[in-house]
């Protein structure tokens, strides 16, 4: 799938962010490697530590759906910033895709791709599992 076409589809999301504490939209379209796309938005809470972000409810609705691999995801942010995962979403989407793309685009611009590695270059991992 073309880059810009998964990254359209995560802009497609931003409406459905909810963000009433931070104003900052975000959306996201997870590719599957069979092709399936998985969309998500940050969903936020008065207490912030139960705010998901947009790229793990993507990556937990495909895990639902019964994915396990994945190719590209695509991250779009209101404004002109682009959003770079956390920490959290890195070590969660590094479970399933060391060799995951990332695109990361503001509402319009250009957009920039990182590799998972390049984003996490030392993850946790438990000893004895790859």
């Amino acid at each position: 799938m073309d880059v810009d076409k998964l990254l359209e589809s995560a802009r497609e999301m931003l409406p459905f962010a909810y963000a009433p504490y931070s104003g900052y939209r975000v959306g996201a379209a997870l590719l599957t490697t069979e092709g399936k796309i998985f969309k998500g938005v940050n969903v936020e809470n008065a207490s912030l530590g139960l705010t998901m972000c947009a790229e793990r409810v993507a990556l937990y609705a495909a895990i639902a759906a019964g994915y396990r691999s994945f190719s590209l995801l695509a991250l779009v942010a209101e404004g002109e910033s682009r959003p770079l995962p956390c920490g959290a979403c890195r070590q969660v989407l590094g479970e399933f895709s060391r060799g995951l793309r990332v695109a990361v685009a503001g509402e319009k611009g250009e957009s920039k791709i990182f590799t998972l590695k390049e984003l996490l270059p030392h993850p946790f991992v438990l000893q004895g599992k790859k």
